[in-house]
């Protein structure tokens, strides 16, 4: 009877052991923030053009997350979608980097979504390789029809008493961004600033910096419409700028110009303004978080943004007129940006998974 009962165990476990899947360990993690229905043959999100192209069949669900994860067949590339805003792609790449089917250790990561462009940095469909994530949210804020009169605006940082206040931290501190070395990835004490890891970025922009963008009529029309702005009215490029991240999809040019400055601001001048999105900070936060606890590395990770829609109205409109003469999901830029989002993306994933990507440095 003991014997059959060992055999018994011995097989169950035997068998059980079989049972469980083998491990995905993707080359390379895509993530992207919205879709609009399905993940394949309607309307596009983020995801779908991914989803479709790159054959991502395979449909897997993962305990916290709102979203399944879509892979390809051997595993190397998958795509994730973690939005909206900042609190659910922390929570969502949590739960991803946590399930114990996945190995990320050595993943590259590809953060891929649409984004605002002001007309000042740069046209609709124009993509933005990112080389600092500023967070919008951390701040104190007074509103302006109660602040004093010499102020641009009411946001200032949490530790100060006015807009612009220097010195912004201690001079060759940790959190001081012009001390920060340019070979790894870096955060701040708040995680207001991130620090994109300049090898993988500038490596990223090298592949990627000739291609040619697609532009529809529509696109150059409404370009043509912000007199004065040289860059709204060229041809898209491929370009390196700072991401600015508000949980808040703000529109006009008083906040545009605040968006400039605060961008300036808190990277001690280091970074100029390229696009506004509602997520990077909080998936590049729990990045650092999931690289701390030795589940992958922030280091190999790149940031691109394409702009769908501008910031501010144009000559001639209200800002309130501007925003709402767009929706979400309809903007005049809105398919040419996915469309330069995947194909700009792509050319990295490809080389990724070719193995041409450079070695990163040490895991900080």
């Amino acid at each position: 009877m003991r014997v059959v009962a060992a055999l018994f165990v011995v097989v169950f476990s035997s068998l059980s052991y079989a049972a469980e899947p083998p491990v995905i360990r993707p080359k390379v993690v895509v993530v992207t923030y919205f879709e609009v229905g399905k993940d394949t043959g309607d309307r596009p999100g983020e995801a779908q053009l991914w989803v479709e192209r790159d054959h991502l069949d395979r449909v897997i669900e993962v305990p916290g997350m709102t979203h399944v994860v879509r892979a390809n067949a051997d595993g190397t590339e998958i795509v994730v979608v973690v939005g909206p805003g900042q609190i659910r792609p922390a929570v969502n790449l949590m739960a991803l980097g946590s399930d114990s089917r996945f190995d990320l250790r050595e993943s590259y990561w590809i953060l891929n979504g649409i984004a605002g462009v002001s007309p000042e940095d740069g046209s609709l469909g124009a993509a933005f390789w990112t080389d600092y994530v500023v967070n919008g949210d951390l701040l104190h804020f007074i509103d302006p029809r109660e602040m004093p009169k010499d102020w641009q605006d009411g946001y200032y940082a949490i530790d100060k008493s006015r807009p612009g206040e220097q010195p912004r931290v201690v001079q060759g501190s940790a959190d001081d961004v012009r001390n920060w070395a340019r070979d790894v990835a870096h955060i701040d004490t708040r995680g207001t600033v991130v620090q994109m890891n300049p090898k993988m970025l500038e490596w990223a922009y090298g592949l990627t910096r000739d291609m040619k963008l697609p532009q529809n009529e529509a696109m150059r029309t409404l370009g043509a419409r912000y007199r004065g702005f040289a860059k709204a009215q060229q041809p898209p490029q491929v370009a390196i700028g700072a991401n600015i991240a508000t949980e808040t999809f703000w529109h006009g040019a008083k906040m545009d110009a605040w968006a400039h400055r605060w961008v300036q601001y808190a990277t001690d001048g280091r970074a100029r303004m390229g696009t506004t999105s509602m997520n990077d900070s909080g998936a590049m936060v729990v990045l650092y978080s999931l690289t701390r606890s030795g589940k992958a590395d922030w280091n190999r990770a790149v940031l691109l943004r394409t702009a769908s829609n501008f910031d501010r109205q144009p000559e001639g409109m209200t800002a309130e007129q501007s925003a709402n003469s767009e929706k979400h999901a309809a903007f005049t830029g809105y398919e040419a940006s996915l469309e330069a989002a995947y194909e700009v993306g792509s050319r990295v994933a490809k080389a990724i998974l070719a193995g041409e990507a450079p070695a990163t440095a040490k895991v900080r």
